[in-house]
């Protein structure tokens, strides 16, 4: 297994990092409805970490969005290539993200990240960075509602409530599963918000996570196992 040198020219620092994201964000498109729920192939990305190792994981999980069945998959694994800064995680995580979009065989007409588009303190989270890197719509589905605020929306699936940075709608709380803690949706590039949730509702028949994320997750795990026996063994 190879593992990814951080690529030249990649930012180095905080600042360098902040430059970038804002160089690139007049760039993302929000007007744009996405390819139409159930339809086509939707990807899923997200990493795993071994700090110790300084080791990160990237896997891209490709299903059929209408059977969400798994049709390909890719891992990538690299050098943590940014220090843990709040907000610019995306720096950390794309060099082995991209390599592993660019390892699959079939490409997506949609990206899911396990994290944030526009629900960002600078609208330019990791699912807006990856968009606009790759041209492909692109929306997050979080964990956790970051640094925002919102009403725990209705107890039934589908139900929603604003993700709010003062009066700002960055994002939705969506319920996936009846009685189950949300989901923290947002538009990334080239989907609208309500896009954004019909697929992550169209994604999570079984699950509070989309099956992008799960396939991903497990997968990505997997890989970081892997290089880690493989570095330790010397191979």
């Amino acid at each position: 297994m190879t593992i990814l040198e951080t690529p030249a020219g990649w930012p180095a620092d905080e600042t360098e990092a902040l430059a970038v994201q804002d160089g690139l964000r007049a760039r993302v498109v929000l007007d744009e409805p996405g390819p139409p729920v159930g339809t086509g192939l939707v990807a899923g990305v997200d990493v795993a970490y071994d700090d110790e190792r300084d080791l990160v994981a990237a896997a891209a999980v490709v299903l059929d969005a209408r059977t969400l069945d798994v049709v390909d998959e890719a891992t990538a694994v690299g050098r943590v290539s940014f220090p843990y800064v709040p907000g610019l995680l995306a720096f950390r995580e794309l060099p082995a993200v991209l390599a592993a979009l660019d390892a699959l065989t079939t490409g997506p007409d949609l990206v899911v990240c396990d994290g944030y588009g526009q629900a960002h303190p600078r609208r330019f989270g990791l699912a807006s960075h990856l968009g606009v890197l790759t041209g492909l719509p692109a929306l997050g589905v979080a964990k956790n509602p970051f640094a925002f605020t919102y009403e725990q929306p209705g107890p039934r699936r589908g139900a929603a409530s604003p993700l709010l940075a003062g009066t700002e709608e960055v994002g939705r709380a969506l319920r996936t599963r009846d009685g189950v803690k949300p989901v923290f949706v947002s538009a990334g590039h080239r989907v609208t918000l309500d896009g954004a949730c019909a697929h992550t509702l169209a994604l999570t028949p079984r699950y509070r996570l989309p099956e992008t994320t799960r396939y991903a997750d497990a997968l990505c795990r997997r890989a970081l196992r892997e290089a880690a026996v493989r570095q330790g063994s010397g191979l």
